[in-house]
């Protein structure tokens, strides 16, 4: 077995949604999405796709660049994926040796990445140096079969909209992502401070479903909200829900995520799926009532590459 770790190539998409698809069957990846991520990456990120292959077959794949919209220096972000085929020989090894690599050259002293919470891939991690920080829940939801509640009542003042009614101007909808994004929690601390490159990357990510991406509106401003990515098939992803300080407290994200929810069922989205950090007890509490139930775990790592 001879692996090559190389560049993403646009004829690798399809081999790179099946790794994924069999490796996080839980998260959204499409071919049009993959090609979008190499696209409109930020420089800042000095960012990577890259792919291992053997005999022209890609078995294996990474996410991989600086923490660029965190406010200290230095901190990176790595995810090798290898086909559940092909793993135990070498391939994860490879494919994180070329992107420690990458990112030391580029400035990184800390690389974070997420594991797999199951033995092998524990003890791998742990191989290389890296270190358990945190856990974080996979939740699926059987949207086909759910018995989903009925549309919340709001409070007075409060109106329910999606993200296509802000398309002329989403701004405030960035606004509301950055105050949610700064509270949620991390060990890299993300600061959403820049309007064109949330553009870039949020707003026109192909997998970002507007219609069903659910706002709850109070006096005009955005409360809360919850976006949502989807394959525009099956499965539905939560891929953030947040509520703005001033009004916590009043459900106003589980009525959008009820809304949502509802309504791609409607659709014909047959899966739900969501993630949340395991010390996040609200969201967690929130997933609960609607009859998410854990489908898989994941293990925040680190590791000083200096």
């Amino acid at each position: 077995m001879t692996v090559i770790v190389r560049d993403f190539r646009p004829g690798d998409a399809a081999a790179v949604v099946r790794v994924r698809r069999a490796t996080i069957p839980y998260s959204v990846t499409t071919e049009e999405s993959l090609h979008f991520t190499v696209r409109s990456a930020n420089p800042a990120a000095k960012y990577r796709m890259l792919v291992a292959e053997d005999g022209g077959e890609v078995i294996g794949m990474s996410h991989v660049g600086l923490a660029y919209d965190s406010a200290e220096p230095g901190q990176s972000r790595v995810n090798p994926h290898v086909h559940p085929d092909y793993t135990g020989r070498g391939v994860g090894s490879a494919i994180l040796r070329a992107a420690e690599e990458h990112l030391a050259a580029e400035g990184a002293t800390t690389a974070f990445g997420w594991v797999n919470d199951e033995p092998a891939s524990l003890a791998f991690a742990a191989r290389r140096g890296y270190s358990p920080l945190r856990t974080a829940r996979f939740q699926r939801l059987d949207l086909a079969g759910a018995t989903l509640p009925e549309p919340l009542r709001l409070p007075a003042g409060c109106a329910v909209a999606t993200a296509a009614d802000f398309t002329d101007d989403p701004r405030a909808l960035f606004e509301a992502d950055a105050e949610a994004t700064a509270d949620e929690p991390g060990d890299v601390n993300t600061n959403l401070d820049d309007y064109e490159d949330w553009l870039n990357n949020v707003w026109h990510h192909p997998c970002l479903d507007r219609r069903l991406s659910t706002l709850v509106v109070a006096d005009g401003r955005i409360a809360a909200f919850a976006l949502v990515h989807t394959d525009r098939a099956t499965t539905y992803l939560s891929a953030m829900t947040g509520t703005l300080r001033e009004h916590r407290g009043r459900g106003l994200a589980k009525a959008a995520k009820a809304d949502s929810l509802r309504r791609a069922r409607a659709a014909g989205y047959t899966d739900a799926f969501t993630n949340n950090d395991a010390h996040n007890e609200p969201m967690l509490a929130v997933n609960r009532w609607f009859g998410y139930q854990v489908s898989a775990s994941e293990v925040r790592h680190v590791r000083e590459l200096t």
